[in-house]
Protein backbone atom coordinates (compact mmCIF):
# COMPACT_ATOMS: atom_id res chain seq x y z
CA UNK A 1 0.00 0.00 0.00
CA UNK A 2 1.22 3.53 -0.81
CA UNK A 3 1.82 6.46 1.14
CA UNK A 4 -1.02 8.39 2.42
CA UNK A 5 -1.54 11.54 1.34
CA UNK A 6 -1.85 15.08 3.48
CA UNK A 7 -4.66 17.09 3.20
CA UNK A 8 -4.99 20.04 4.74
CA UNK A 9 -7.98 21.28 5.99
CA UNK A 10 -9.60 24.49 4.89
CA UNK A 11 -8.16 27.78 6.34
CA UNK A 12 -12.21 29.11 7.04
CA UNK A 13 -11.99 26.90 9.82
CA UNK A 14 -9.63 28.11 11.64
CA UNK A 15 -10.78 29.62 14.38
CA UNK A 16 -13.80 27.31 14.78
CA UNK A 17 -13.76 25.09 17.32
CA UNK A 18 -15.83 22.12 18.24
CA UNK A 19 -19.51 22.97 19.69
CA UNK A 20 -18.52 23.36 23.08
CA UNK A 21 -21.56 21.03 24.08
CA UNK A 22 -20.62 18.53 21.71
CA UNK A 23 -16.59 18.00 23.23
CA UNK A 24 -18.34 18.72 26.62
CA UNK A 25 -20.89 16.23 26.77
CA UNK A 26 -17.98 13.64 25.33
CA UNK A 27 -15.54 14.52 28.18
CA UNK A 28 -18.59 13.64 30.41
CA UNK A 29 -19.54 10.42 28.93
CA UNK A 30 -16.21 8.97 29.30
CA UNK A 31 -15.90 10.29 32.79
CA UNK A 32 -19.00 8.47 34.11
CA UNK A 33 -17.92 5.41 32.13
CA UNK A 34 -14.76 5.19 33.67
CA UNK A 35 -15.90 6.12 37.29
CA UNK A 36 -19.82 4.51 37.40
CA UNK A 37 -20.61 8.36 38.31
CA UNK A 38 -24.27 9.24 37.10
CA UNK A 39 -23.82 13.35 36.16
CA UNK A 40 -27.17 15.22 36.49
CA UNK A 41 -26.93 17.25 32.88
CA UNK A 42 -28.83 20.49 32.97
CA UNK A 43 -27.19 21.91 29.96
CA UNK A 44 -28.62 21.77 26.23
CA UNK A 45 -31.96 23.46 25.39
CA UNK A 46 -33.50 20.04 23.58
CA UNK A 47 -36.82 19.81 24.77
CA UNK A 48 -37.45 16.43 26.31
CA UNK A 49 -41.20 16.75 25.96
CA UNK A 50 -42.86 15.25 23.05
CA UNK A 51 -45.17 17.17 20.01
CA UNK A 52 -48.86 16.88 20.24
CA UNK A 53 -50.63 13.51 19.59
CA UNK A 54 -51.74 15.00 16.06
CA UNK A 55 -48.51 15.81 15.18
CA UNK A 56 -47.26 12.83 15.14
CA UNK A 57 -50.38 10.88 13.87
CA UNK A 58 -50.24 13.15 10.85
CA UNK A 59 -46.36 12.16 10.21
CA UNK A 60 -47.37 8.48 10.20
CA UNK A 61 -50.54 9.01 7.93
CA UNK A 62 -48.52 10.65 5.59
CA UNK A 63 -46.00 8.64 5.33
CA UNK A 64 -48.17 5.41 4.45
CA UNK A 65 -48.55 7.17 1.13
CA UNK A 66 -46.63 5.85 -1.86
CA UNK A 67 -46.13 9.58 -3.85
CA UNK A 68 -44.63 11.21 -0.68
CA UNK A 69 -40.89 9.81 -0.33
CA UNK A 70 -39.26 11.61 -3.55
CA UNK A 71 -37.61 14.98 -3.96
CA UNK A 72 -39.93 17.98 -2.59
CA UNK A 73 -39.34 21.48 -4.05
CA UNK A 74 -37.03 23.80 -2.79
CA UNK A 75 -39.44 26.30 -1.84
CA UNK A 76 -40.94 24.14 1.02
CA UNK A 77 -44.43 23.12 -0.04
CA UNK A 78 -47.30 24.97 -0.10
CA UNK A 79 -48.98 22.91 3.18
CA UNK A 80 -46.34 24.55 5.03
CA UNK A 81 -45.58 27.82 3.77
CA UNK A 82 -49.60 28.58 3.78
CA UNK A 83 -49.61 27.31 7.51
CA UNK A 84 -46.83 29.49 8.39
CA UNK A 85 -48.41 32.69 7.29
CA UNK A 86 -51.47 31.72 8.81
CA UNK A 87 -49.39 31.11 12.01
CA UNK A 88 -47.96 34.51 11.84
CA UNK A 89 -51.10 36.32 11.30
CA UNK A 90 -52.90 34.98 14.08
CA UNK A 91 -50.14 34.86 16.78
CA UNK A 92 -48.43 37.48 15.61
CA UNK A 93 -50.64 39.87 13.83
CA UNK A 94 -48.22 40.02 11.12
CA UNK A 95 -49.75 39.73 7.23
CA UNK A 96 -46.84 37.68 4.86
CA UNK A 97 -47.48 36.32 1.39
CA UNK A 98 -46.98 32.67 1.85
CA UNK A 99 -45.41 32.10 -1.94
CA UNK A 100 -42.22 34.51 -1.80
CA UNK A 101 -41.98 35.92 1.89
CA UNK A 102 -42.06 32.18 3.79
CA UNK A 103 -38.77 30.22 2.98
CA UNK A 104 -39.32 26.95 5.53
CA UNK A 105 -36.00 25.83 6.28
CA UNK A 106 -34.32 22.42 8.12
CA UNK A 107 -33.97 24.00 10.97
CA UNK A 108 -33.26 27.56 12.03
CA UNK A 109 -29.67 27.05 12.85
CA UNK A 110 -28.48 26.07 8.61
CA UNK A 111 -30.76 29.45 8.12
CA UNK A 112 -28.21 31.51 10.74
CA UNK A 113 -25.22 29.82 7.94
CA UNK A 114 -27.55 30.33 4.81
CA UNK A 115 -28.70 33.92 5.37
CA UNK A 116 -24.55 34.60 6.27
CA UNK A 117 -23.49 32.44 2.66
CA UNK A 118 -26.04 34.54 1.03
CA UNK A 119 -25.04 38.61 1.87
CA UNK A 120 -21.63 38.60 2.97
CA UNK A 121 -18.53 38.86 1.16
CA UNK A 122 -15.10 38.41 2.87
CA UNK A 123 -14.41 41.08 5.22
CA UNK A 124 -17.92 42.65 5.87
CA UNK A 125 -18.53 43.31 9.06
CA UNK A 126 -21.22 41.76 11.54
CA UNK A 127 -22.72 43.10 14.99
CA UNK A 128 -23.50 39.98 17.03
CA UNK A 129 -24.46 40.11 20.71
CA UNK A 130 -22.54 39.05 23.48
CA UNK A 131 -23.45 36.68 25.35
CA UNK A 132 -24.80 34.91 22.14
CA UNK A 133 -25.74 31.92 20.66
CA UNK A 134 -22.60 29.99 19.62
CA UNK A 135 -23.86 29.45 15.86
CA UNK A 136 -23.74 33.26 15.60
CA UNK A 137 -19.98 33.62 15.56
CA UNK A 138 -19.24 30.68 13.79
CA UNK A 139 -21.85 31.33 10.64
CA UNK A 140 -20.34 35.09 10.71
CA UNK A 141 -16.76 33.65 10.27
CA UNK A 142 -17.34 30.43 7.80
CA UNK A 143 -18.91 33.31 5.82
CA UNK A 144 -15.53 35.43 5.65
CA UNK A 145 -17.28 37.77 7.53
CA UNK A 146 -15.91 39.76 10.15
CA UNK A 147 -17.84 39.54 13.51
CA UNK A 148 -18.00 43.09 15.99
CA UNK A 149 -19.33 42.17 19.34
CA UNK A 150 -22.20 44.42 21.45
CA UNK A 151 -22.38 43.96 24.82
CA UNK A 152 -25.38 43.29 26.67
CA UNK A 153 -25.40 43.33 30.53
CA UNK A 154 -27.03 43.79 33.38
CA UNK A 155 -26.51 47.55 33.14
CA UNK A 156 -28.12 47.54 29.98
CA UNK A 157 -30.46 45.46 30.86
CA UNK A 158 -29.54 42.95 28.66
CA UNK A 159 -30.72 45.60 25.62
CA UNK A 160 -28.25 47.03 22.62
CA UNK A 161 -26.73 50.25 23.87
CA UNK A 162 -26.99 51.60 20.48
CA UNK A 163 -25.21 55.12 21.14
CA UNK A 164 -21.98 52.65 22.65
CA UNK A 165 -22.11 50.36 19.15
CA UNK A 166 -22.41 53.77 16.94
CA UNK A 167 -19.39 55.56 18.96
CA UNK A 168 -17.51 52.30 18.50
CA UNK A 169 -17.72 52.75 14.48
CA UNK A 170 -20.24 51.23 11.94
CA UNK A 171 -17.63 51.28 8.94
CA UNK A 172 -17.66 48.23 7.04
CA UNK A 173 -20.78 47.08 9.39
CA UNK A 174 -23.27 45.38 7.29
CA UNK A 175 -25.26 42.92 9.26
CA UNK A 176 -26.50 42.92 12.99
CA UNK A 177 -27.99 39.64 14.22
CA UNK A 178 -30.51 40.16 17.11
CA UNK A 179 -32.46 37.47 19.38
CA UNK A 180 -35.34 38.48 21.56
CA UNK A 181 -36.36 36.95 23.75
CA UNK A 182 -33.00 36.74 24.51
CA UNK A 183 -30.70 33.73 24.50
CA UNK A 184 -29.24 33.23 26.81
CA UNK A 185 -30.16 35.91 28.59
CA UNK A 186 -34.03 35.27 29.14
CA UNK A 187 -34.53 38.82 28.19
CA UNK A 188 -37.52 39.80 26.73
CA UNK A 189 -38.38 42.06 24.21
CA UNK A 190 -41.20 45.15 23.76
CA UNK A 191 -42.30 46.60 20.21
CA UNK A 192 -40.43 49.62 21.40
CA UNK A 193 -36.97 47.40 21.07
CA UNK A 194 -37.84 46.71 17.93
CA UNK A 195 -38.62 50.03 16.63
CA UNK A 196 -35.37 50.80 17.50
CA UNK A 197 -33.56 48.23 15.96
CA UNK A 198 -35.30 48.70 12.66
CA UNK A 199 -34.70 52.80 12.98
CA UNK A 200 -30.88 51.77 13.34
CA UNK A 201 -30.68 49.41 10.69
CA UNK A 202 -32.58 51.95 8.07
CA UNK A 203 -30.05 54.94 9.55
CA UNK A 204 -27.27 53.21 8.58
CA UNK A 205 -27.91 50.45 6.16
CA UNK A 206 -27.35 47.77 8.40
CA UNK A 207 -29.84 44.50 7.18
CA UNK A 208 -31.21 43.08 10.79
CA UNK A 209 -31.54 39.32 11.25
CA UNK A 210 -33.86 39.04 13.72
CA UNK A 211 -33.46 35.37 15.49
CA UNK A 212 -37.06 34.38 17.12
CA UNK A 213 -37.46 30.90 18.41
CA UNK A 214 -38.14 31.11 21.75
CA UNK A 215 -41.63 33.52 21.94
CA UNK A 216 -43.87 31.01 22.90
CA UNK A 217 -41.67 29.58 25.80
CA UNK A 218 -42.40 31.32 29.50
CA UNK A 219 -43.34 34.33 27.68
CA UNK A 220 -46.64 36.21 27.45
CA UNK A 221 -45.97 38.71 24.93
CA UNK A 222 -45.15 37.38 21.77
CA UNK A 223 -43.84 39.55 19.33
CA UNK A 224 -42.09 39.58 15.47
CA UNK A 225 -39.97 42.17 14.20
CA UNK A 226 -42.59 42.55 11.32
CA UNK A 227 -45.15 44.11 13.44
CA UNK A 228 -42.96 47.31 13.28
CA UNK A 229 -44.01 49.04 10.03
CA UNK A 230 -41.54 49.18 7.44
CA UNK A 231 -39.48 46.28 9.14
CA UNK A 232 -39.70 43.87 6.05
CA UNK A 233 -37.31 46.76 4.50
CA UNK A 234 -34.56 46.03 6.49
CA UNK A 235 -34.64 42.99 8.77
CA UNK A 236 -35.43 39.31 8.24
CA UNK A 237 -36.63 36.90 10.48
CA UNK A 238 -36.00 33.14 11.83
CA UNK A 239 -38.36 30.88 13.36
CA UNK A 240 -38.55 27.08 14.42
CA UNK A 241 -40.84 24.96 15.42
CA UNK A 242 -37.84 22.85 18.01
CA UNK A 243 -38.54 25.06 21.02
CA UNK A 244 -42.35 25.83 21.20
CA UNK A 245 -43.81 22.96 19.81
CA UNK A 246 -41.52 20.32 21.20
CA UNK A 247 -39.61 19.43 17.68
CA UNK A 248 -36.09 20.06 17.90
CA UNK A 249 -35.29 16.59 16.23
CA UNK A 250 -37.85 17.09 13.55
CA UNK A 251 -35.63 20.33 12.33
CA UNK A 252 -38.11 23.04 10.91
CA UNK A 253 -37.48 25.93 10.79
CA UNK A 254 -38.35 29.58 8.56
CA UNK A 255 -37.11 32.29 7.55
CA UNK A 256 -39.24 35.05 6.51
CA UNK A 257 -38.89 38.34 4.98
CA UNK A 258 -39.41 40.60 1.67
CA UNK A 259 -39.24 38.42 -1.28
CA UNK A 260 -36.06 40.03 -2.78
CA UNK A 261 -34.04 38.32 -0.21
CA UNK A 262 -35.85 35.44 0.57
CA UNK A 263 -35.27 34.67 -3.58
CA UNK A 264 -31.27 35.50 -2.64
CA UNK A 265 -31.13 32.77 0.02
CA UNK A 266 -32.90 30.06 -2.19
CA UNK A 267 -30.19 30.77 -4.99
CA UNK A 268 -27.59 29.84 -2.76
CA UNK A 269 -29.25 27.12 -0.72
CA UNK A 270 -30.81 25.14 -3.44
CA UNK A 271 -27.43 24.70 -4.34
CA UNK A 272 -26.47 22.64 -1.27
CA UNK A 273 -30.19 21.27 0.00
CA UNK A 274 -33.22 19.58 -1.37
CA UNK A 275 -36.49 20.27 0.23
CA UNK A 276 -37.38 18.46 3.46
CA UNK A 277 -39.50 14.74 3.61
CA UNK A 278 -43.06 15.84 2.77
CA UNK A 279 -45.01 13.94 6.17
CA UNK A 280 -42.70 15.91 8.00
CA UNK A 281 -43.90 19.30 6.32
CA UNK A 282 -47.75 18.18 6.70
CA UNK A 283 -47.31 17.63 10.30
CA UNK A 284 -45.14 20.62 10.81
CA UNK A 285 -48.07 22.15 9.53
CA UNK A 286 -50.26 20.42 11.79
CA UNK A 287 -48.28 21.70 14.56
CA UNK A 288 -48.40 25.54 13.19
CA UNK A 289 -52.65 25.14 13.68
CA UNK A 290 -52.56 23.88 17.59
CA UNK A 291 -54.34 26.86 19.20
CA UNK A 292 -53.13 28.44 22.46
CA UNK A 293 -54.15 25.66 24.97
CA UNK A 294 -51.19 23.87 23.30
CA UNK A 295 -49.27 26.39 24.84
CA UNK A 296 -51.00 26.28 27.98
CA UNK A 297 -50.69 23.34 28.95
CA UNK A 298 -46.78 23.35 27.83
CA UNK A 299 -45.65 26.51 29.67
CA UNK A 300 -47.57 24.64 33.24
CA UNK A 301 -44.71 22.18 32.53
CA UNK A 302 -42.23 24.48 32.46
CA UNK A 303 -43.05 26.91 35.09
CA UNK A 304 -43.01 24.76 37.69
CA UNK A 305 -39.65 23.74 36.26
CA UNK A 306 -38.92 26.83 36.44
CA UNK A 307 -39.32 26.87 40.87
CA UNK A 308 -37.44 23.63 41.25
CA UNK A 309 -34.54 25.66 39.03
CA UNK A 310 -34.86 28.55 41.33
CA UNK A 311 -34.45 26.33 44.78
CA UNK A 312 -31.13 24.70 43.11
CA UNK A 313 -29.52 28.35 42.14
CA UNK A 314 -30.69 29.45 45.75
CA UNK A 315 -28.72 26.83 47.14
CA UNK A 316 -25.59 27.74 45.30
CA UNK A 317 -25.63 31.27 46.11
CA UNK A 318 -26.90 32.30 42.32
CA UNK A 319 -28.69 35.48 41.68
CA UNK A 320 -30.93 35.64 38.88
CA UNK A 321 -33.97 38.09 37.08
CA UNK A 322 -37.59 36.71 37.50
CA UNK A 323 -39.25 36.55 34.21
CA UNK A 324 -36.49 35.71 32.20
CA UNK A 325 -38.63 34.09 28.98
CA UNK A 326 -37.19 30.19 27.10
CA UNK A 327 -36.18 27.04 27.93
CA UNK A 328 -33.21 28.16 30.59
CA UNK A 329 -32.68 30.38 33.57
CA UNK A 330 -29.73 32.67 32.67
CA UNK A 331 -27.73 33.80 36.90
CA UNK A 332 -25.39 34.97 38.06
CA UNK A 333 -22.11 33.98 40.21
CA UNK A 334 -21.89 34.50 43.68
CA UNK A 335 -20.55 37.95 44.64
CA UNK A 336 -17.89 36.32 46.81
CA UNK A 337 -16.85 33.54 44.28
CA UNK A 338 -13.57 34.48 42.57
CA UNK A 339 -13.28 32.23 40.01
CA UNK A 340 -15.02 32.28 36.06
CA UNK A 341 -17.93 30.41 34.96
CA UNK A 342 -15.96 27.76 33.84
CA UNK A 343 -14.20 26.88 37.49
CA UNK A 344 -17.77 27.49 38.89
CA UNK A 345 -19.28 24.70 36.79
CA UNK A 346 -17.12 22.80 37.00
CA UNK A 347 -16.27 22.69 41.16
CA UNK A 348 -20.56 21.96 41.58
CA UNK A 349 -19.61 19.06 38.85
CA UNK A 350 -16.86 17.54 41.15
CA UNK A 351 -18.97 18.31 44.31
CA UNK A 352 -22.48 17.43 43.40
CA UNK A 353 -22.51 15.31 40.09
CA UNK A 354 -24.51 18.00 38.47
CA UNK A 355 -23.57 20.31 35.09
CA UNK A 356 -24.26 23.31 34.85
CA UNK A 357 -23.44 25.33 31.39
CA UNK A 358 -20.81 27.71 32.19
CA UNK A 359 -21.96 31.27 30.95
CA UNK A 360 -18.47 32.45 29.17
CA UNK A 361 -19.15 29.84 26.06
CA UNK A 362 -21.61 32.51 25.14
CA UNK A 363 -19.24 34.96 24.96
CA UNK A 364 -17.00 37.39 27.59
CA UNK A 365 -19.90 38.97 28.96
CA UNK A 366 -21.26 35.86 30.62
CA UNK A 367 -18.11 34.91 32.45
CA UNK A 368 -20.08 35.56 35.73
CA UNK A 369 -22.92 33.53 34.56
CA UNK A 370 -24.01 30.14 34.40
CA UNK A 371 -27.43 28.49 32.77
CA UNK A 372 -29.94 26.16 33.55
CA UNK A 373 -31.73 24.15 31.38
CA UNK A 374 -35.12 23.61 31.85
CA UNK A 375 -35.56 20.62 29.50
CA UNK A 376 -35.31 18.12 31.64
CA UNK A 377 -38.22 16.23 34.56
CA UNK A 378 -38.82 19.09 37.84
CA UNK A 379 -37.54 15.89 39.59
CA UNK A 380 -34.50 15.90 38.09
CA UNK A 381 -34.11 19.34 38.94
CA UNK A 382 -35.05 18.57 42.47
CA UNK A 383 -32.76 15.62 42.78
CA UNK A 384 -29.88 17.96 41.87
CA UNK A 385 -30.93 21.01 44.19
CA UNK A 386 -31.05 18.02 46.96
CA UNK A 387 -26.96 17.29 45.88
CA UNK A 388 -26.29 20.72 45.77
CA UNK A 389 -27.72 21.49 49.32
CA UNK A 390 -25.68 18.68 50.70
CA UNK A 391 -22.55 19.04 48.76
CA UNK A 392 -21.75 22.33 47.36
CA UNK A 393 -20.08 24.31 50.25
Amino acid sequence: MGKGVTIERSHRLDGIGEYYFSRRLREIAETEAATGRQIIKLAMGSPDLPPAQTVIDTLAREAQRPDVHKYMSYQGEPILRKAFADWYKKFYGVDLDWKTEVYPLIGSKEGLMHVCMTFLNEGDKVLVPNPGYPTYSAAVKLAGGEMVTYALNKQTDFLPDFEAIEKAGLDGVKMMLVNYPNMPTGQTPTLELFERIVAFGAEHNILIVHDNPYSFVRNKNRLSIFQVPGAKEVALELNSLSKGHSMAGWRVGVLLGKAEWIKDVLTFRSNMDSGMFYPIQAAAATALGLGEEWFTQLNEIYYAREKQAYALLDALGCKYRPGQAGLFVWAELPEDYEGDSFQFSDEVMEKCDVFLTPGAIFGSEGKRYIRITLCCPAELLEKAANAIKERFH
